[in-house]
């Protein structure tokens, strides 16, 4: 592959990468996938959270593959963009070996209390959160890469 085409590597980080990092790393791969190279981690994994296979699994992405992964299992990758989606990962974020570091923190909505509806509905908001901060700052890159190539 030249360089030319080269993908972007992206890895989202979070605490568990139970729910934010892995929902931002479904969503850009289903909204740029053929502009960027995606993965996320965490930096204390746990299992992926019911509810965000859940809420993903309402706009048609799939989870349920899915599984944490630690940043140790990256410790020897190289990534163009780190992005922290929450401050605890952030902290603990030093030992990704990133170009450009970005942090934009998302709330945690599995530590959500409420009935569970409520915290399904916090796992949507979360989602599409997300989903607006990557339209505004990941697609529209690729968007701009492609009509510069053309």
């Amino acid at each position: 592959m030249s360089k030319k085409n080269k993908k972007t590597s992206v890895v989202f980080v979070c605490t568990h990468n139970s729910a934010r990092s892995q929902i931002a790393e479904s969503l850009l791969r289903s909204k740029a996938g053929g502009c960027f190279e995606v993965y996320s981690a965490g930096t204390n994994p746990v299992e992926v959270h019911p509810y965000a296979i859940k809420v993903m699994d309402e706009i048609g992405i799939s989870l349920e593959t899915h599984n944490a992964k630690s940043l140790t299992e990256f410790i020897n990758k190289k990534f163009d963009v780190v992005v922290t989606v929450c401050d605890s990962a952030n902290e603990a974020c030093p030992i990704v070996n990133g170009t450009l570091l970005i942090h934009k923190g998302f709330i945690d909505p599995s530590s959500h209390v409420g009935s569970n509806e409520e915290k399904i509905q916090c796992f949507r908001e979360v989602r599409d959160a997300i989903s607006d901060w990557l339209d505004s700052e990941f697609t529209s890159l690729c968007n701009l890469s492609h009509i510069s190539e053309s």
